[in-house]
C-alpha cells in the first residue's frame, strides 16, 4: 500500500479494494451526489468498479484519487487528489485535476480543505506541476468555497453534461503566493 501524502489527522494512500464498503457508503448516498447529477449507486459492484478504475489510472498515469483515512480512526472518509483528464472538459484536454468528496458524516469539519491543500503540496512539489485545474456545481456553494479558500482561481462558468459549473485554476505561481496562507 502506498502512501501518497498525510497531514496531522489524515492519510492519503492508494485507493484499495478493501475500500469497498467506504465507497459504496460515498456513492450511495444521494445527498453526497446532490451536485453531481443525482446518480447514486445502487450496487456494490458500482463502487467496486470505481475502485479497478481508480487503480488503472495509477498504473495508466500514475496518479489517481486516493483514499482519505482517518488516522485515529483508520477509516475510509472519503477520496481526493489529483487526476489526469483526456477527455475535453471545458476545451481542456490532457490535464490534471483536483477533487475530493467525502462520506456525509465528515462533512463540515475541514477534512476537505485539509486534504486539497496536503494535494496542492504534492501537485507542485513532486509532480512539479506547471498548473493545475478543479470544478465544482454553481450550485455547491461548500465545494466552490473550499476551491477559492486554497487559492484557486475562478476562471469560467462552463457545462458539464448540462449541469453549470465553476472552473478554477492555479499555476506554479499562485500556489507559491498561497502557499503557507492558509
Amino acid at each position: 500500500m502506498k502512501i501518497f501524502a498525510q497531514t496531522e489527522r489524515l492519510v492519503l494512500r492508494e485507493m484499495l479494494p478493501d475500500d469497498l464498503e467506504g465507497m459504496f457508503e460515498l456513492d450511495s448516498d444521494p445527498e453526497v451526489h446532490r451536485y453531481l447529477g443525482n446518480k447514486p449507486v445502487t450496487d456494490k459492484n458500482k463502487s467496486a468498479e470505481m475502485i479497478t478504475f481508480v487503480r488503472r489510472q495509477y498504473e495508466t498515469h500514475g496518479i489517481g484519487r486516493w483514499a482519505v483515512i482517518d488516522k485515529k480512526t483508520n477509516e475510509f472518509v472519503g477520496w481526493a487528489g489529483l487526476k489526469y483528464v483526456t477527455e475535453l472538459t471545458n476545451n481542456h484536454q490532457n490535464y490534471y485535476d483536483l477533487g475530493y468528496r467525502l462520506i456525509r458524516r465528515y462533512w463540515g469539519q475541514g477534512i476537505a480543505t485539509e486534504a486539497a491543500l496536503i494535494c496542492l503540496e504534492y501537485a507542485f512539489d513532486e509532480l512539479k506541476l506547471t498548473e493545475l485545474y478543479a470544478a465544482a456545481a454553481c450550485e455547491n456553494a461548500e465545494s466552490n468555497h473550499i476551491l477559492k479558500k486554497i487559492g484557486m482561481k475562478f476562471v469560467e462558468t462552463f457545462y458539464y453534461e448540462d449541469i453549470p459549473c465553476n472552473w478554477y485554476k492555479m499555476d506554479r505561481v499562485d500556489f507559491e503566493k498561497n502557499r503557507g496562507a492558509n
